[in-house]
């Protein structure tokens, strides 16, 4: 009898996460990649994983085809947001359960998002879209400063800035329309009007709401998650209102078959839409959602994708949050260090450093900035943030600057480094 296998294309931070849940579920995981080696955990575990470029659709059903000789294929799915069109299509060449490629790649373009959206009456940032720096300029003046300039496709923040005022404005223009920003096409830039209050990651899957957590993005003009909380302190009103909204945006993208993330901020209006991610959200969340609710998503996930029903019934009810480590300056990490005392606090549940000592640091302002991350649990919200903090104030690095750049090799570039941490999917 051939054994069950669960294909899954390409690798993200929840990876490892997607690897055991399937081991657990008595499965047998495949990795699909166009560079396996990039995966570390794929080796740590000796878990499968077939060398095929990913970006070529023929390839992966012909590699598919000839796994089903030795396998029964159970599902298909992917922890990353780039790689999820490509598994609906697969599942429907296959005829496995899957979610909707056309729903997939309309969603991911912020623009077409942003439109069916507003033709749905979903609160909304104004916005425009802008091909260059006049456009941009433009944009900028019809929607009022401050304004946040992103490209039109792209996660984890990369790209997007608050820009506060016209030099900024110019500065950040300039930077994605220079050589160092990479393109997939033609630019496309998105102007949006600068939605302000307390910002909330919404869980979904299907047409449930799993979990609602609050988010801290810190201080300007970045946008990166220093912490998470799960569930956020909400007024029944508010958890109602947050949920409606979430899940009003499912139809009109064409969503509603597993997981999706949804972010938003509550303003003076209420729940305003910053976007709707079409895959279950990365790292820790998956994580915290299990430690508040005791609801595996990834779990449930699979469940989905092979088949089999989920269960999204609440167990318990705590209070899970994460602290997420970024450095305050660029250079080389010379130490870090804490991670085992902080582990040994009682309520924390993980600790993770994903970079090393001697690696260079230049910070992006997106998710590769993350270094790692720390997370808790309790009964309570007071509890959980002072075993958080007691356990963040073990862990300690040490960066020694980059030594001052003569003219000459600021020209030639010759210090170039940067280690990028795996970012959320």
């Amino acid at each position: 009898m051939p054994r069950t296998a669960l294909i899954l294309l390409e690798g993200a931070s929840n990876g490892p996460m997607y690897i055991q849940a399937a081991q657990r579920l008595g499965l047998h995981p495949i990795t699909l990649s166009t560079d396996p080696t990039q995966y570390a955990y794929l080796a740590a575990s000796g878990c499968e994983a077939i060398c095929v470029d990913t970006g070529n659709l023929n390839a992966m059903i012909h590699e598919c085809s000839k796994l089903r000789r030795t396998f029964d294929i159970a599902g298909i799915t992917s922890a990353l947001e780039s790689a999820y069109a490509a598994v609906g299509k697969l599942c429907l060449y296959f005829d496995l359960p899957g979610p909707n490629p056309a729903a997939v790649e309309k969603c991911r373009d912020k623009f077409t998002q942003r439109q069916l959206l507003a033709a749905a009456g979903i609160p909304l940032p104004a916005y425009r879209l802008a091909a260059n720096a006049t456009d941009v300029e433009s944009s900028a003046a019809q929607i009022g400063l401050p304004v946040v300039v992103k490209p039109a496709f792209g996660i984890g923040s990369s790209g997007v800035r608050l820009c506060r005022n016209v030099d900024e404005l110019a500065e950040h223009t300039a930077y994605l329309l220079g050589e160092e920003y990479k393109w997939r096409s033609s630019p496309r830039i998105l102007v949006e009007e600068f939605a302000q209050g307390s910002h909330y990651s919404v869980e979904v899957m299907g047409n449930e709401v799993v979990g609602i957590g609050a988010a801290d993005f810190g201080g300007p003009p970045h946008f990166i998650c220093r912490e998470y909380i799960y569930p956020a302190l909400l007024t029944d009103d508010e958890h109602r209102l947050i949920a409606d909204v979430s899940l009003g945006c499912l139809h009109p993208l064409g969503l509603g078959w597993g997981p999706a993330n949804v972010d938003l901020r509550w303003t003076t209006l209420g729940p305003v839409v910053i976007e709707v991610n079409p895959r279950l959200a990365g790292t820790p969340n998956p994580q915290l959602l299990r430690l508040a609710y005791g609801i595996d998503l990834i779990n449930e996930h699979i469940k989905l994708v092979t088949g089999r029903k989920c269960d999204l019934r609440r167990r318990h009810s705590h209070i899970a949050a994460a602290r997420i480590l970024i450095p305050d300056r660029d250079g080389i990490l010379d130490a870090i260090s804490g991670h085992s005392q902080a582990a040994a606090v009682p309520g924390v549940t993980e600790v993770k450093c994903s970079i090393e000592p001697q690696t260079s640091i230049v910070r992006k302002g997106d998710y590769r900035d993350k270094i790692g991350h720390v997370i808790a649990a309790a009964p309570t919200l007071a509890q959980t943030e002072a075993i958080l903090q007691r356990a963040v104030d073990f862990i300690n690095w040490s960066i020694t600057p980059f030594p001052a750049l003569t003219e000459q090799q600021q020209h030639s570039g010759l210090l170039t480094s940067s280690s990028d941490a795996n970012g959320d999917s």
